[in-house]
């Protein structure tokens, strides 16, 4: 392959952050740092170091060369201060700018790579297999624990025990419970093993009358629904019940501490034996608000019915929690219920963090106690992080403390958010590690290869199959991250509050409420479904499975999409494919740690490129439904003429095949003959 001698070849021009281009990739208070940027051999007369706050151009020194690259070098050391720097090339009369964007004519602010000296993400975080654990609908390993029909009343209704484990999920699901717990999980890790799993992270576990429990009753106890019912007694409210002024059964067993303690140690044997297996736990805080049942609020008199518990807030304005919250009307005690809800929810009581040290610190004890013995959880997933306390400043300030908490518990703990919009003022290496990353992956992995929304309320025929807004989106996005954040950033396809991917898939605007629950799984595309397991394993970050996702659940948004794992009716064949695309997101370096760059862009159709020293792969996914050739240009990731590229996996619409076929690069390029729904894994076989 030919080039203009006197053209700048921008396709060439390359560094990032990862090791390959800066070493040390996370560097501390003191550390030398090296700097390395990639060009054409003999392609340009200067590269140019320029960093933030300082004046002029610093011209770079060409260190080394192969047989198609120069590659050249800055050194600094990194103070106590943050470093942002980028880069400029001159060839001629042309002269281009290079940052988190790539080539571009100018140096727009904000998009500098950064060096934070001192932060870091956890190593075993980076690239890590993930899956996540809706409980109550995984598995139930442990039926003495199971929630009794009408045994409370929640949102003014009794609960319901669901019989049949593969019913739909009702409209009004929060008190429907089908009676998964942790001893289902615990029955099931040797298959979560087999699948390629390292971390298990839970929704909330903590005692809650609901089923999705984003409304805490108690931060100190795992719910003895989800763990041990040792003390039993009471009755059931009844079918007719409208308040809880008879729920003796649901107050016995969350609130008697026998049950409590035991769910707890129940809990730490259970990390205990996920850690003995190799694997990790992550738990989900809700620190925003908690829930109505809460103890510090006794919305429900649960815990002034038990006896044993100082009065809530709602009880009695001398309540030693009073001002955990923020109450409107001062004279409506004794049960005053003026008290401030999350979106005005009365169920979401907000927490008043500024008008209670108190409460600040004991929310600060909670985040160090599960990451400490006897739990040792990894880390936490923060719902609604962005929400909590009443002003900016105050919630920043709120995280670093948190962070500051967990880390001098666990220095190995990962802290990761739950954020929608662009997340770079927590992401500063002194709060958050990184986030749920929906607009750096789900979005545009939704947008590309569905055109749906993703809760599958829209439909926009103008994204669909558009692979240029596909790599744009991405870079914009993930440019507001430190590639540290991005590599354990979780990248999830479905999750609780979305519609299943699969789902997506058939192109349909609509909910569980508008079409039904048996539409989810009509029209649905199994071969668009792969292409995005593809992209998900093979792109940087955390690869996330939402339960029952490699078995081929489908599911409208929320509550649809909490239908129970079908043990026993599941998509075998998908499940061995994920097992297949686990295996090699996990043995082929360049996928956990590499660098990663964009080759093609088109109608339904990208390329991309992960490398990290002689750990090379390409991607191509072509989303049309007819057979295409494409050429993937790999001599941008440094392949040689001459040099193999083994295809280790091709989906397409009906399936899969895993049998190695070799390319050989020529004029830097790999020609891939692709079926329609199709997409590739080309691996460089190298010693």
């Amino acid at each position: 392959m030919c080039f203009q001698a006197e053209a700048l070849n921008r396709d060439a021009l390359f560094t990032d952050e990862t090791e390959s281009f800066r070493f040390p990739a996370e560097p501390r208070v003191g550390d030398d740092v090296i700097l390395i940027f990639r060009t054409a051999k003999d392609n340009v007369d200067q590269v140019c170091y320029i960093q933030e706050g300082l004046s002029g151009e610093t011209v770079m020194e060409k260190a080394e060369s192969d047989g198609r690259f120069d590659y050249y070098k800055h050194r600094l050391t990194a103070g106590e201060e943050k470093i942002s720097y980028s880069f400029k090339v001159y060839k001629g009369r042309e002269v281009c700018c290079y940052n988190r964007l790539g080539v571009s004519g100018d140096n727009p602010e904000g998009f500098c790579f950064r060096i934070v000296p001192g932060f870091s993400t956890p190593d075993w975080a980076k690239g890590a297999v993930m899956y996540q654990i809706y409980v109550d609908r995984f598995c139930n390993g442990d039926v003495t624990n199971d929630v009794a029909d009408g045994e409370y009343v929640y949102i003014g209704h009794p609960v319901s025990k669901v019989q049949d484990w593969g019913k739909y999920p009702n409209q009004m699901d929060v008190g429907y419970f089908y009676g998964g717990d942790l001893q289902g999980v615990w029955d099931r890790l040797d298959y979560l093993k087999s699948l390629g799993v390292d971390v298990i992270y839970f929704n909330p576990i903590f005692v809650s009358p609901s089923n999705h429990k984003y409304d805490c009753q108690d931060y100190d106890y795992i719910d003895p629904h989800y763990g041990l019912i040792v003390k039993d007694g009471g009755q059931p409210v009844g079918a007719d019940a409208v308040d809880n002024r008879l729920a003796e059964k649901y107050m016995i067993r969350t609130t008697d501490k026998e049950n409590l303690e035991a769910s707890n140690e129940f809990f730490a044997r259970f990390v205990k034996e996920v850690h003995k297996r190799g694997m990790r736990v992550i738990l989900d805080g809700v620190f925003n608000h908690c829930g109505s049942f809460n103890k510090w609020l006794d919305g429900e008199r649960l815990y002034e019915m038990s006896g044993t518990y100082e009065p809530g807030a709602y009880v009695s304005k001398d309540s030693p929690y009073r001002t955990f919250f923020k109450f409107y009307d001062e004279e409506a005690w004794p049960y005053n219920g003026s008290y401030d809800g999350w979106w005005g929810h009365a169920t979401l009581p907000k927490l008043n963090y500024e008008d209670s040290r108190t409460l600040y610190e004991y929310i600060l004890q909670i985040a160090r106690k599960w990451v400490s013995p006897p739990y040792n959880v990894d880390g936490w997933r923060l719902d609604v992080a962005a929400d909590l306390g009443h002003s900016s400043e105050y919630n920043h300030k709120f995280w670093r403390d948190f962070r500051k908490a967990v880390k001098e518990a666990n220095p190995e703990a990962i802290v990761l958010a739950e954020h929608y919009g662009d997340p770079s003022s927590w992401l500063q290496g002194d709060q958050w590690d990184t986030v749920m990353n929906y607009d750096a992956f789900m979005e545009p992995v939704t947008w590309f290869l569905t055109g749906m929304e993703k809760h599958s309320d829209e439909r926009n025929p103008n994204l669909f199959g558009d692979g240029e807004s596909f790599f744009k989106s991405m870079n914009y996005h993930m440019s507001r991250m430190m590639t540290g954040s991005i590599q354990v950033a979780m990248n999830e396809l479905s999750n609780h509050d979305h519609s299943r991917f699969m789902t997506r898939t058939n192109g349909r605007v609509g909910r569980t409420s508008t079409l039904g629950p048996e539409a989810a799984s009509q029209g649905i595309n199994n071969g668009i479904f792969r292409e995005a397991v593809m992209i998900q394993m093979t792109w940087p970050g955390a690869p996330t499975i939402y339960y029952g996702d490699e078995a081929g659940v489908c599911g409208w948004t929320d509550p649809d999409n909490r239908r129970t794992y079908p043990w026993g009716r599941e998509d075998l064949e998908l499940i061995e494919f994920h097992r297949y695309m686990t295996g090699l997101h996990h043995s082929i370096p360049a996928l956990r740690l590499g660098s990663l760059k964009q080759l093609l862009a088109g109608r339904h159709l990208i390329s991309y490129g992960r490398f990290l020293k002689d750990s090379i792969c390409a991607v191509a996914v072509n989303n049309l439904p007819e057979e295409r050739q494409i050429g993937i240009p790999v001599w941008q990731l440094g392949m040689e003429d001459g040099e193999i590229m083994s295809r280790y996996m091709l989906t397409y619409e009906n399936g899969y095949n895993v049998g190695k076929i070799p390319y050989e690069v020529k004029d830097g390029q790999v020609l891939v003959s692709m079926p329609g729904t199709s997409s590739v894994l080309l691996v460089a076989e190298r010693e």
